[in-house]
């Protein structure tokens, strides 16, 4: 992955813990959040955890994951969060029952609403590495 996209995801991941953090207005819960850069092993990982959720955070998760051409991370739904996938390499479809296939490629920000079934395929011929961030929407 190039040192660019790295650092780009870095800032995403810190900021999102900055958001989170606010202003110091927050319940004592909140208020044990702490900015921190997120390491992202290079190689091959089918999912690396980023962030785990509470108490690491308010309700964010994250993770890192690479699917082999040919492969789909496995049709599940969104329950009550919310979802952005970030691709970094590769290319692929985000795809959901009743909706046309949506790509899958770096440089665009994929959003998926809560109570939403999908599933996302590599459709290339290198591995598809993308960043997913969930957040409790509800």
């Amino acid at each position: 992955m190039r040192r660019t996209t790295q650092l780009a995801i870095a800032g995403i991941l810190v900021l999102a813990c900055v958001a989170v953090a606010g202003d110091g207005a927050q319940p004592a819960a909140a208020a044990r959040l702490a900015i921190r850069a997120v390491p992202m092993a290079a190689g091959y990982h089918p999912y690396l955890e980023l962030l785990s959720g509470p108490p690491e955070t308010a309700s964010m998760e994250s993770g890192l994951v690479t699917l082999l051409p040919g492969h789909a991370g496995g049709v599940h739904n969104t329950e009550g969060f919310e979802e952005v996938l970030l691709p970094l390499d590769g290319e692929g479809e985000l795809r959901a029952p009743g909706r046309a296939p949506v790509k899958v490629e770096p440089g665009v920000l994929l959003y998926v609403p809560p109570h939403t079934e999908h599933d996302v395929a590599n459709t290339g011929t290198r591995n598809l590495r993308y960043v997913f961030v969930a957040a409790r929407a509800e």
